[in-house]
C-alpha cells in the first residue's frame, strides 16, 4: 500500500518545515504498518491556477495526479495562516476539483476507496477549521476521511514559536498522529476488502 504526503508549506525545499516534521510523526507510524510513504512539498512545483488535470505548457500538476491516483492514502499537510489553510493547499484542492469528474474503468469516481487525513501545525488558533475545510473538499472530491484522521499542534493565540522550535504539546499532537495513522490505515485496508461501487445512476 502507497501513501502520499502533500506538503502545503509556504517554504521552499530544503528549508526546514514545521508542517513536514509533525506529518513525520504520521508517515512513521504508516511505515510501521509496511506502507510505503513519499513526501511532496506542494510549492517546489509549477502548480499553475486552474480546475482541470493539465493546465498546459509547464504545469507540472499532471506529475502530482498521476502520485494521487497511485495511492490509497493521503496526507494533507498544512500550516495556519491568518485562521485559514495556506494558498498553496488551497491551489492543490482547486486542481483536485477536476477529480470530481475523472472516473476508473467500473464508472466510480476516481477517489473512490482511497482514505484522506490532514495535518496542520501553526503558532495560533485556528487547526479545527483548517482541518474541517481540507477535509471537507476531499470528501466531495470522494475520499473517504476516517473519525480522527487528522492531528495539529499549536501554541494558543497570537504570535509564538514554532513546532519545531518548542517541546511542548509534541506528546498530545505525536499521539494524535499516531492514532490517525491507524485509523488511515485500518479504513485503507478495510475499502480494499471491500471497495465501494459506482454510485447509483
Amino acid at each position: 500500500m502507497k501513501a502520499l504526503v502533500i506538503n502545503c508549506t509556504l517554504k521552499e525545499s530544503p528549508e526546514p518545515s514545521n508542517t513536514h516534521a509533525l506529518a513525520n510523526v504520521v508517515a512513521r507510524q504508516l511505515v510501521a504498518h509496511g506502507v510505503e510513504v513519499r513526501f511532496v512539498r506542494a510549492v517546489d512545483l509549477n502548480i499553475k491556477p486552474g480546475v482541470t488535470s493539465d493546465e498546459g505548457e509547464g504545469d507540472q500538476w499532471p506529475e502530482m495526479h498521476r502520485m494521487l491516483l497511485d495511492t490509497r492514502i493521503l496526507i494533507m499537510a498544512s500550516p495556519t495562516w491568518l485562521g485559514r489553510p495556506s494558498s498553496v493547499a488551497q491551489r492543490v484542492l482547486e486542481r483536485m476539483d477536476a477529480m470530481l469528474s475523472e472516473k476508473d474503468d467500473v464508472g466510480r469516481p476516481v477517489a473512490y476507496n482511497r482514505v484522506a487525513g490532514v495535518v496542520v501545525t501553526g503558532n495560533e488558533d485556528g487547526a479545527h477549521h483548517v482541518i474541517s475545510e481540507i477535509a471537507g473538499a476531499l470528501g466531495d472530491i470522494g475520499y473517504t476521511v476516517p473519525g480522527q484522521a487528522w492531528t495539529y499542534w499549536h501554541l494558543g493565540p497570537g504570535a509564538g514559536p514554532d513546532y519545531l522550535d518548542d517541546e511542548r504539546g509534541h506528546d498530545w499532537s505525536d499521539r494524535t498522529g499516531r492514532a490517525m495513522a491507524a485509523n488511515l490505515y485500518g479504513v485503507a485496508k478495510a475499502l480494499e476488502q471491500h471497495p465501494l461501487g459506482a454510485p447509483p445512476s
